[in-house]
């Protein structure tokens, strides 16, 4: 299966039951840390150091609810009482600020929602086509404005239900942030099928640099936080593996997994 790598949204948990627009986007959390060492002239910790260069990123070490985590059949619980999970903005356009590093919609502010995040990941697969959200947010006029990080984008009349999956089926964990300082506030929702996007999306992505104009130059491909152990945390799923559907016609049910982090080669 040609499944890899995956879309963030973060939106607010409220955000499925109603829509509040704001002035500005959310801050991101401005820390000194990376993904993989690069040889810079000073160090700077990988995900392996970060709880332990910083205090106040101490989750990062000794969290019990740390994200990404591999999802297999063997953890997953089928959850009569999760209800299908269908988008529905009543046609409502949104805007989103296209940051390099990170992608913002104009809804309140996520880390001020007191029932935590909600994270949506939907998993990219290559495709002869995208659908119409991702040919906007990856069209080479749209994408060379954000080459370089915190370089930001606006983009508006966008419609969110297109980059959602043909699927009201998903699984969910309770998790974290998968940067620094790691806070244990996000509720991941994974969409059981994945999008589209194509070689050339993919291949104007990883033109993208991870640094700054007067760093090495450092490819938008490996940022991404290695695998976390999944403790004491269960898995639930509205998928009923019991019974044979659109959503797993093979049933083969001892075959699924979700290996995170996975990046395309060719």
């Amino acid at each position: 299966m040609d499944i890899f790598g995956g879309l963030l949204i973060i939106f607010p948990a409220s955000f499925i039951a109603c829509v509040s627009a704001q002035q500005n986007p959310p801050k991101i959390h401005e820390g000194w840390w990376a993904y993989k060492e690069v040889v810079q002239g000073s160090f700077v910790p990988v995900p392996s150091f970060w709880g332990l260069v910083n205090s106040a990123w101490n989750l990062c070490s000794v969290g019990k609810r740390q994200s990404p985590v591999n999802i297999e059949t063997s953890h997953m619980i089928f959850d009569p009482y999760l209800a299908s999970m269908k988008l529905n903005t009543g046609g409502q356009k949104v805007q989103l600020i296209h940051y390099n590093h990170e992608l913002y919609t104009n809804y309140t502010e996520a880390a001020k929602s007191p029932n935590g995040l909600v994270i949506v990941s939907i998993f990219m697969k290559v495709a002869e086509t995208s659908n119409s959200f991702l040919n906007r947010l990856l069209n080479r006029d749209i994408i060379t404005r954000v080459t370089y990080k915190n370089d930001a984008y606006l983009l508006t009349g966008l419609n969110i239900e297109e980059i959602y999956p043909e699927t009201s089926s998903f699984i969910t964990y309770d998790g974290s942030m998968t940067i620094p300082p790691c806070f244990e506030t996000a509720t991941w929702i994974l969409m059981n099928k994945p999008v589209y996007v194509t070689r050339m999306q993919m291949h104007s992505l990883r033109l993208l640099s991870q640094n700054q104009p007067s760093q090495i130059f450092l490819s938008m491909s490996d940022n991404v936080r290695p695998i976390q152990p999944l403790i004491n945390r269960c898995i639930r799923t509205n998928i009923n593996f019991s019974m044979q559907g659109k959503d797993c016609p093979n049933n083969r049910v001892h075959k699924l997994q979700y290996r995170v982090n996975g990046w395309l080669l060719n």
